[in-house]
Formats: C-alpha cells, structure tokens, sequence
C-alpha cells in the first residue's frame, strides 16, 4: 500500500508539456544554461505545484533523466533540467571515440567546477521573471517551494547546494542555497582527492532532508570505485530525516536514464519504478509536507515495498 491510493510507476495523471530556452548570465560574460522545463496541464488553473531543479552528470545535458522528469510532473510538480557548460555533452559531442573515454580524459578545472555550481543561484534569480513571461505557466510555479536534485556530478552540485564546503583558491567556501527545503543526491559522492578525514567538515552543513540513492553496481566511471565510496557524504552529514537507499544490482547509468558505455541492465525497468516511486514519496514528503507520504517514507511502507530488495540507512 503506498501514501495514495492511485500511486504506481506507470500512473501519470497529468499531462506534461516542455518548454526550452536558454538563460544568459551576463554577470559571467554572457555564459548560457540551457534549461529543459516540465510541467503538468491541470483541471485547476488556479493551483500552484512544487518545483525540482535536475542537475546532469559530467558528460550530460538537459535531456538526461526523462523518464524521472515526465513522472514527476505529471504528479503534480514543475521540474527543470539545468545543463552546465564545460561539463556537459560538448566533451565528447562530435569527437572521435566512446563518449565515455573523451570524459575521461577531460580536464575539469576548479574555475569550470564553480561556474557549474553557480548556474544553480543564477537559475533560481531568473526564474521569477521567465515564468511570469510564459503565459501558459504564469502562477502555476510555487518559488517558495523548492527541491535540488541531481545525477553524478549533478548529485555533488546538489550536496553544495545543500551545504557541502566547495574548494574556491585555497579556501573551502559555503554556496549553501537556503531557497531548497530539500534535495535528492543520485549517485552522491565525495569530492576527488580529499582526504576521508575532512569529510566531516565538508558535510556538516548538510542539514535539510536529503534523499541519497545509490545502487549496489553503482561503479564510479571515472575512478571504478565501487558504491562503498558514496555512503561517506550521508555518514558525515548531519540533518534529521536524511536517507540513503542503495538499490540491489542498480548501476551509474540507471539513475540518468541511459546506458553510457555499460551493457544491459536486465534489471532497469525495475530500477527505474523504485526510483521514480522513491522520488516522488520523498518530495510528496518534504515539499507538499504530505503526513501520510512522510509515514510511509520514513516508515513501513518504504521497507514494504522495497521488501529486501536495497540497503537502506535512515537518521
């Protein structure tokens, strides 16, 4: 039994429509986020609904994680896909080879590492505007009721935005967004080289819910670390209701919606409801402060229907 009665993978009641375009930073020299936005036609044009913002994984865009974004806002929430420059598809778009061995040999520099991560702040200062500019839209967006989310690289970018310290010279730097009230962290890892005993001052600041989730063949693609090096960022970070789910066999690519350079995953159609389902009773939970989504989350119900099926570590 889940929090709602008509709840199920396949159950999208509203439909969804998308809208495209690129914002333009000219505080960072006209820098471009291109942005993919979702959101569902309701019977009540007077209703307001919640909004994720999706970060990608090096090497992604906009277009990553569809399958996710389509269920989320057909169950009743906003969701825009943010795609970062200088981490995104344009590292193997058009070159010779895998995709995956041009990502690898990519030099992310901390200068393009930051600008990724203020493409989020900047999003949120233009939303008001750019939505009030969609006529279709306009009122339909709730601001005050935010959640980050992302994938990899877009699952580091969301534990900043939620507090993790970022490197900025020599310096460990804040750029903790106070406008979340929640976020989930798909694929969620440590920053490269850091030694394991600076992890608690690098997630202390994580204090709003999260939702980590993770898959026992979740195999960085860059590293081939196993999943083991992900659970740190929940161990070390320090809010209430905070929650890692590592789902039996998932992989990296399951959670973007793709398969990358990794074989067949007898398993994805599976992976794909429990993270869909996970996702939607987590911000059921802490974006629309559902009682009966938190209970379930947080409770039986979520051990119910995982029935043995994920590690799952709650505080």
């Amino acid at each position: 039994m889940f929090w709602r009665d008509d709840i199920a993978a396949d159950h999208e009641p509203h439909k969804v429509l998308i809208k495209r375009d690129v914002l333009v930073d000219e505080q960072r020299d006209g820098r471009e986020v291109p942005i993919k936005f979702y959101y569902p036609v309701l019977e009540d044009d007077r209703a307001q609904v919640p909004l994720v913002i999706w970060s990608h994984g090096l090497g992604g865009s906009r277009d990553g994680a569809g399958f996710l974004a389509r269920f989320v806002a057909s169950n009743g929430y906003a969701v825009l896909n943010t795609q970062h420059i200088g981490t995104d598809s344009s590292l193997w778009e058009g070159k010779p080879g895998h995709p995956w061995d041009n990502i690898r040999k990519a030099e992310i520099t901390q200068e393009t590492a930051l600008n990724r991560y203020q493409d989020v702040p900047f999003v949120l200062d233009q939303l008001p505007a750019w939505i009030a500019a969609q006529d279709d839209v306009a009122g339909l967006v709730d601001l005050d009721t935010l959640g980050m989310s992302g994938h990899s690289f877009g699952a580091i970018t969301t534990q900043i935005m939620a507090g993790q310290k970022v490197l900025q010279d020599d310096d460990l730097i804040s750029l903790k967004e106070d406008r979340f009230k929640a976020a989930i962290a798909y694929s969620p890892s440590p920053p490269f080289g850091y030694d394991p005993a600076s992890f608690d001052t690098l997630f202390a600041d994580i204090t709003a819910p999260v939702l980590y989730m993770t898959g026992s063949e979740d195999d960085s693609p860059i590293t081939g670390k196993d999943y083991r090096y992900r659970i740190p960022v929940f161990d070390n970070s320090r809010g209430d209701d905070q929650y890692m789910v590592v789902l039996d066999d998932a992989d990296h690519m399951v959670f973007a919606g793709s398969r990358g350079k990794l074989g067949k995953n007898e398993k994805r159609d599976l992976h794909e409801e429990q993270i869909k389902i996970l996702s939607l009773a987590f911000w059921d939970a802490y974006l629309k402060d559902d009682p009966d989504a938190k209970n379930w989350f947080s409770g039986q119900g979520l051990l119910g229907y995982m029935n043995g099926q994920a590690e799952i570590l709650t505080r």
